[in-house]
C-alpha cells in the first residue's frame, strides 16, 4: 500500500475516534471512510490492535516533529524552550492521544495498546515500526530533553548528564507537563519558563 493510502486510513481512524469511543470504532467503517476494502485495512495493520498501535505511533511522531519545529523557531535559548513548552501544552490540549502519551492516563474512550513491543509478522516497514515499543511518558520526557540539550548546547552537551543545561531542559519539559494537568492563565507558560530558567538561559 502507498504511504498516502496508509495515512488516509490513519486519518479515518483518528476522525472515527473523535466521534466515538475506540471500542465502538469498527474496522469496516474506517475502511469505508478511507475508500478501501476491510481486507485492505487488515492487510495493512493486521488487526484493530495493529491499527491502534500505528495511530498512537503516528501521533507520538507528530508531537516530536512539533518539538523539532519549536526548537528551531528562534535563536534565543529561552524562546526555544518556551516554544517547546507551549507546543507540548497545546498538543496535549488538542489531541487526546498525545495527552495520554505524555501523562500515561488512557481513558476508556481511547485505544490503549500495550507499550511493550508486539509480535509482528508484518511485511509493511511502517507497521513493523508501530509494532515496536511505544514511548512511555518518561521516554518522551527524555527524548524532548535530550533533543533540546543537543540543539542548545551542541552534540557534546548531551553527554553531560548532570549538567545545568540538561537539568534546565528537563525542568522545562516537566513544567510543560504540569501545564497539561493544570493549565495556567493565558500567556502563563512563557512567564513560568522564564521564571524557572537560570539567568544565563533566560
Amino acid at each position: 500500500m502507498m504511504p498516502a493510502a496508509r495515512e488516509s486510513l490513519l486519518d479515518a481512524a483518528f476522525t472515527a475516534l473523535a466521534r466515538r469511543p475506540w471500542p465502538a470504532v469498527r474496522m469496516v467503517d474506517v475502511a469505508a471512510s478511507a475508500g478501501v476494502s476491510r481486507q485492505t485495512l487488515y492487510n495493512e495493520f493486521g488487526s484493530k490492535e495493529g491499527l491502534a498501535r500505528a495511530l498512537v505511533r503516528r501521533e507520538a511522531d507528530a508531537y516530536l516533529a512539533g518539538v523539532e519545529r519549536a526548537l528551531a523557531a528562534s535563536a534565543d535559548p529561552c524562546d526555544r524552550l518556551t516554544a517547546t513548552a507551549e507546543w507540548t501544552a497545546a498538543a496535549a490540549r488538542d489531541n487526546a492521544l498525545v495527552r495520554a502519551l505524555l501523562t500515561g492516563c488512557w481513558s476508556e474512550r481511547l485505544p490503549a495498546p500495550a507499550l511493550a513491543a508486539a509480535p509482528s509478522s508484518s511485511t509493511v516497514p511502517a507497521q513493523r515500526r508501530a509494532d515496536g515499543p511505544l514511548p512511555t511518558p518518561g521516554d518522551l520526557v527524555r527524548l524532548v530533553r535530550d533533543r533540546a540539550v543537543t540543539v542548545l548546547g551542541g552534540p557534546a552537551a548531551g553527554q553531560a548528564d548532570g549538567s545545568a543545561l540538561t537539568r534546565s531542559c528537563e525542568m522545562v519539559v516537566r513544567l510543560a507537563l504540569s501545564c497539561v494537568a493544570a493549565p495556567p492563565d493565558e500567556g502563563g507558560i512563557a512567564d513560568l519558563v522564564r521564571d524557572a530558567l537560570p539567568r544565563q538561559l533566560a
